[in-house]
């Protein structure tokens, strides 16, 4: 082999290995992306056992008490800072102040808003969901972004039909559940005056 021919061979050599470093920086990097994207996806918290379809779950939300009107980032609110006095449940056809509603939610309750426009058949279905139930909540909420939205502490399903089969689900499973802040602390003996307990 003369001089010059191997002159050219070794530009070519040296592309080949720096083709080939490009090659298992491409594959290491790669699986690295992998490896963290799958440890990402395992870290991420599963789903609380029993989430029904289209509902949302919350968590750390102060259990503080204030009197002072509280701004809420979810309509209805699903916990937080609220009044120390509980709204008593029971069944209204005026709404409440959610203050003292998610002191209640605190105390176990399940907390049905509905529209005020909601047809009188629909809120009465969800009146038969409320009857006889020591820890549910049943009231017009204005301006609700569903025409029925049921909350516990921490968990909210919204639904677009008072008959939705979901609902009975959720009070059964969330009424005095185990999410609850205070288990076994009452709904009545707060503030207000349901038209039915």
């Amino acid at each position: 082999m003369t001089k010059a021919s191997a002159r050219a061979a070794r530009p070519q050599k040296r592309l080949g290995t720096s083709s080939s470093n490009l090659w298992w920086f491409l594959i290491l990097g790669g699986g690295a992306v992998v490896t963290v994207v799958v440890i990402l996806l395992l870290l991420q918290p599963p789903a609380p056992a029993g989430m029904l379809d289209g509902m949302v779950s919350f968590n750390n939300l102060s259990r503080g008490h204030s009197e002072a009107p509280q701004t809420y980032p979810q309509t209805p609110p699903v916990g937080g800072v609220h009044s120390a006095v509980w709204q008593n449940c029971g069944i209204y056809d005026q709404p409440v102040r959610n203050e003292n509603a998610v002191h209640s939610l605190e105390h176990g309750a399940v907390w049905i808003a509905y529209r005020p426009d909601l047809p009188a058949a629909a809120v009465e279905t969800l009146r038969g969901l409320a009857r006889g139930r020591d820890h549910v909540l049943l009231t017009p909420y204005p301006d609700l972004p569903h025409a029925v939205v049921a909350t516990a502490w921490g968990f909210q399903l919204p639904v677009e039909d008072a008959s939705d089969s979901r609902l009975p689900v959720f009070i059964s499973r969330y009424e005095k559940g185990p999410q609850t802040p205070e288990p076994g602390a009452v709904c009545s003996g707060g503030t207000g005056n349901p038209i039915t307990s």
